[in-house]
């Protein structure tokens, strides 16, 4: 397999048994038309039980789908208008809050409408004289698609390189705020352990006994009422889906979120993507080594959920952080 090319696994559950191969590939990627799996299937890009397939083949439970996806050609970044919420910005770097749906780079399964082609348009060639193989110019760390808040872009090759060593080394102190279902029993506590790919679905992440990558997140009740509490959390560690997979192993996933079991059509509110949001980035300035603090406020639809349940929210002045 070539080594840019990224593979998804997927298990056939017992509820799509008998489906087509094709329609079961869009049903996990309805962004994408069954013409264009028929073709990948075609293209001998999917395999069902390490076989080669055929887009009318039937599935049965437990069947282990297998997708090369298609490689991705430089020559199809192209500037998009996509509205950036730019909330501090140097010669070295802008810091913004992504919106909640927008994805921060092109990979398999987006190819358009992400963050990096937003940039593009905002400032083309600053971000083009960033881009190259991997199509992420200036991007140094990211935040999943439904998960909204603050992110640090460089804006140079130098920034670029003090950044990704800042995070890479843990040196930047990220807070998120967090709705989650349940109450808890204790006003702080921590999640600490190896997180890797779930060993049944695997577009998931799970805590594992071992084979994951070690992994602490530490937290603090800052309201709770309704079935539901609202939660100040610390990464200490940067993995995929971190804060989701460690609140869901305590049983308290975060709310909204259909991935991790955050979906309780008993609680007052219901809303239509993960209650979690970035809300304090703070790291040395690439340049001039100071310290930078940045807030980015929770969206109109993180402010809704928490009056719904009545959890009043923290202010945005920078105050000192305590260890959790």
């Amino acid at each position: 397999m070539h080594p840019d090319r990224q593979k998804s696994e997927l298990q056939v559950p017992a509820e799509k048994e008998g489906w087509r191969l094709d329609l079961f590939m869009v049903s996990q990627w309805p962004d994408f038309s069954r013409s264009y799996f028929q073709k990948c299937i075609l293209d001998h890009l999917v395999f069902v039980n390490n076989r080669h397939s055929r887009p009318s083949q039937t599935l049965k439970t437990g069947d282990q789908v297998v997708f090369l996806w298609p490689l991705l050609e430089v020559g199809e970044l192209q500037a998009e208008d996509i509205p950036l919420d730019i909330i501090y910005e140097d010669a070295d770097l802008l810091v913004l809050n992504k919106q909640a749906g927008l994805v921060v780079h092109p990979a398999s399964g987006n190819r358009t409408g992400t963050l990096v082609h937003g940039l593009l348009h905002y400032d083309e060639e600053t971000f083009e004289e960033l881009s190259d193989e991997n199509l992420r110019p200036g991007i140094v760390h990211r935040l999943d698609k439904y998960t909204s808040g603050v992110l640090a872009v460089a804006k140079n090759q130098d920034s670029f390189a003090a950044l990704k060593d800042i995070f890479k080394e843990r040196l930047a102190q990220k807070t998120y705020l967090a709705i989650v279902v349940g109450e808890f029993d204790s006003p702080t506590g921590s999640v600490e352990g190896q997180i890797g790919r779930h060993p049944q679905n695997r577009l998931k992440m799970a805590v594992v006994p071992e084979g994951g990558k070690y992994a602490l997140t530490r937290y603090r009740v800052l309201a709770a009422g309704q079935g539901c509490t609202l939660l100040k959390v610390r990464l200490h560690t940067g993995r995929t889906h971190q804060i989701r997979v460690h609140l869901s192993s305590l049983r308290h996933p975060v709310l909204g979120d259909r991935l991790y079991g955050g979906c309780n059509q008993a609680l007052p509110c219901q809303p239509q993507r993960q209650m979690l949001h970035a809300w304090k980035l703070a790291f040395r300035h690439p340049g001039n080594g100071q310290l930078l603090e940045l807030t980015a406020p929770p969206p109109e639809d993180f402010c809704q959920a928490a009056a719904a349940l009545g959890l009043p929210l923290p202010g945005n002045d920078p105050a000192p952080e305590e260890n959790n």
